[in-house]
């Protein structure tokens, strides 16, 4: 089976959230939220320092990422207050009918399950709407927080990767999560 092509930007809502394509609006928060140690230490691809440009730079990438077929990066809005809170993407990887979640959430929105709110909506797309077979996602072992949001997506625990990735010059075990279609429950 051949995955959907994905729209450029679907735009979902959920019971706290409204997940819908960044604008270079968006610029300052992401700055605010990602220049945060605490929110760049625990993930792959942010940079520390991260300097304002860098978040107009990455806005900018989201389309062409979305005209490519190879992925999609939303915003996470609390509906109630229409405050940025995150962000959420599916990369994807249409020869092998897989997707790649990935996400960060703003140090004062941690604990609150928005991460899971979101990514229950964009596992739900990648199989339901998208066709994908599997969905994988991983995190810092020294991330455990992350790992729950997976266990609590229905993901199997697939293993660790030892020193798989050097963050800060310094190499770092990841995790790895996965779920299949055959396993989703909708």
């Amino acid at each position: 089976m051949t995955i959907t092509r994905p729209p450029a930007f679907p735009t979902f809502e959920t019971e706290r959230l409204i997940l819908r394509p960044f604008t270079q609006a968006d610029a300052p928060a992401v700055y605010e939220h990602v220049r945060e140690w605490d929110v760049a230490s625990t993930t792959l691809n942010i940079p520390h320092p991260y300097e304002p440009e860098m978040a107009e730079s990455w806005i900018r990438s989201h389309a062409m990422l979305a005209a490519a077929g190879e992925g999609i990066t939303l915003a996470l809005v609390e509906r109630e207050t229409g405050t940025l809170v995150g962000s959420i993407a599916l990369r994807l990887s249409p020869p092998h009918d897989r997707g790649e979640l990935g996400y960060w959430v703003g140090r004062p929105w941690w604990g609150r399950g928005y991460i899971t709110e979101a990514a229950t909506t964009l596992v739900r797309y990648g199989f339901e709407t998208l066709g994908l077979n599997r969905i994988q996602a991983h995190h810092l072992t020294r991330n455990p927080a992350s790992g729950r949001v997976m266990q609590k997506l229905g993901m199997t625990h697939e293993g660790r990767i030892r020193e798989h990735v050097k963050k800060w010059g310094r190499y770092e075990d990841i995790e790895a999560y996965a779920i299949l279609r055959r396993e989703y429950r909708g």
